[in-house]
């Protein structure tokens, strides 16, 4: 009887394009995936670690993995386990801890696992963070993530990441273009270009983000990329017009914003103003008028006051986000933040979270809401709840229509009637 797999991935994209290559590895080893909840012989978790949240999740999960399956193996990756190996390891249940850099010898670590009860830690500092595990995510939904860069070089005062994924680098564009090529011929029609500092793109191979945007516009089969995420300082003109020319990248920008006070954004150790944010935002919307674009936001930062918080809610209505994803200040040991003075208390922040929210519905409905009467061509996923089907438009609007399946995984023209309260906007195929 073949061996069962399961894949827990919490986190970022990055991590589920690299989840996913690891589970074909194991499938080409003979393995079975099953479902996280079934029961496995081997369990792997990639795992998170933006805030201390994350490191409980993990943690919890582990305990729920070995209680539900107590003769399975445990392994945890990612980069949970790349900061805290030796806590992991302490974790009754865990077999296997491996850094970010072995993250490609997942497979060969699990068959080469000798006698349980000791656990295997395979650890490496930062500076030894300089392999490349190249992945992509397929057949786990209608869009695939195809990572393109990994660490970051920029050392924000609130970030571990650079420690967890070490110096920013990447792989040829010839290697990522086969990669998408790979992902059209499997049949999957969207593209989402993942990485940790994804525009920062071409640091190994002195190649630019816009060269490689421009290669990945010429592969057949393909017919939407987005963009995950990308800094407001290396949002170019040249990749702005880009996107707005091209019918293959669709009006849809993640841009990390953090926090609209330029004295907070300094303290964080940002690369730009609010005014430089602003600016473009402005740009992106004179191209591209209906582009949805989401912002993250950090609240309670250290020295974080009312004052502040209060310029940060002004910013945000007026540049009016059409989705604003909203972090409480996480304290990360070793991070300079840790020790800056000033803490916000965590309930002030837990308030300020609750404001931002109400914001935030108000900005995502009012986005959507836009968007009546009008026609959008819509990709459909498999999923289906209370009769209907869901997909998005080109500019990242939820929309909703009765099931049909001969629809799934195709770009339907699609009417949009009317946006719900949830920010759903009910559609209807056109003829």
């Amino acid at each position: 009887m073949p061996r069962r797999v399961s894949f827990h991935t919490l986190g970022c994209k990055l991590n589920f394009s690299e989840s996913s290559t690891l589970a074909r590895e194991f499938e080409q080893g003979g393995f079975v995936r099953v479902a996280p909840d079934a029961e496995a012989d081997i369990c792997v978790i990639n795992s998170c670690s933006v805030t201390e949240h994350a490191d409980k999740k993990c943690r919890n999960l582990i305990r729920k993995l070995h209680r539900r399956n107590p003769a399975a193996v445990i392994a945890v990756t990612g980069c949970y386990a790349q900061l805290r190996p030796n806590d992991i390891a302490a974790i009754e249940g865990v077999d296997i801890v491996l850094s970010n850099n072995d993250k490609g010898d997942l497979y060969k670590r699990v068959a080469e696992l000798g006698e349980r009860g000791k656990v295997q830690v395979y650890s490496c500092e930062t500076d030894e963070l300089t392999s490349f595990f190249s992945a992509f995510s397929s057949n786990d939904r209608t869009r695939a993530f195809l990572k393109v860069q990994d660490g970051c070089d920029y050392k924000c005062a609130y970030c571990t990441i650079h420690y967890a994924r070490g110096a920013s680098r990447n792989i040829p564009i010839a290697e990522i273009v086969a990669q998408a090529e790979k992902i059209a011929a499997a049949g999957l029609k969207e593209i989402v270009i993942t990485g940790v500092n994804t525009g920062d793109f071409g640091r190994t191979t002195g190649e630019k983000f816009i060269d490689l945007l421009r290669a990945l516009d010429g592969v057949a089969g393909i017919e939407r990329y987005r963009i995950s995420s990308i800094e407001p300082n290396l949002l170019t003109d040249e990749i702005i017009e880009f996107c707005a020319a091209s019918p293959k990248f669709q009006h849809h920008f993640h841009i990390p914003l953090q926090s609209g006070s330029d004295k907070i954004l300094g303290a964080m150790r940002r690369r730009y103003t609010a005014a430089k944010f602003e600016g473009r935002i402005g740009y992106v919307r004179r191209l591209m008028p209906d582009a949805f674009i989401g912002i993250d936001v950090i609240v309670g930062f250290p020295g974080e006051t009312e004052e502040d918080f209060h310029v940060t809610y002004e910013f945000l209505e007026k540049i009016a986000p059409s989705y604003i994803h909203i972090f409480p200040f996480s304290e990360r040991p070793g991070t300079p933040a840790a020790d800056m003075p000033n803490k916000v208390r965590p309930s002030v922040a837990t308030e300020r979270v609750r404001r931002l929210e109400a914001l935030c519905a108000r900005l995502h409905y009012d986005f959507c809401r836009k968007m009546s009467g009008t026609t959008a061509e819509v990709l459909f996923e498999s999923t289906m709840r209370g009769g209907y089907m869901f997909g998005f438009t080109g500019n990242y609007v939820r929309v909703k229509v009765p099931y049909d399946k001969s629809k799934i995984n195709t770009i339907c023209r699609t009417e949009l009637l009317e946006a719900e309260p949830s920010a759903e906007v009910v559609g209807r195929l056109a003829e």
